[in-house]
């Protein structure tokens, strides 16, 4: 698991084009101030350590925004990050539970479409810690 974290002041995106023909149609154009964004890469061996990678996830993402004093958390599919990729199925669902346990602790989770390009724009802060990578 790769994650690229942001502490940002502002967060938009927009849907562009479909990368996975399974992905239902949409049409998406949204924003959020005072925010954790997560690109995330879920690699193929995730899938044999999908509970350790879960929590490992949600730890970090709480971590970082624990950090800026904020509850508010982007979550966006990044499959850019390595060579070795997990299914789509499986990362789909770590998404999906990432997003419930968030959701369940008081946190409000934006989710860009699973399976599609985006057009974002970030205002990520100077502070050391609003740019962090991790890898799990």
């Amino acid at each position: 698991m790769k994650l690229l974290m942001f502490y940002v002041h502002d967060w938009w995106y927009k849907t562009a084009s479909k990368s996975l023909s399974e992905s239902p149609d949409v049409a998406r154009e949204e924003g959020v101030t005072n925010a954790v964004v997560i690109f995330f890469h879920a690699e193929a061996e995730d899938e044999s350590r999908r509970e350790g990678v879960l929590q490992k996830f949600v730890k970090n993402t709480k971590w970082l925004a624990g950090k800026f004093g904020t509850k508010n958390v982007v979550l966006h599919s990044f499959n850019h990050l390595s060579s070795s990729k997990a299914s789509p199925e499986f990362a789909r669902e770590l998404l999906d539970e990432v997003t419930g346990r968030l959701e369940r602790t008081g946190y409000t989770v934006m989710l860009t479409p699973f399976g599609y390009f985006n057009e974002f724009r970030m205002h990520v802060a100077g502070d050391s810690l609003a740019k962090v990578f991790k890898e799990f």
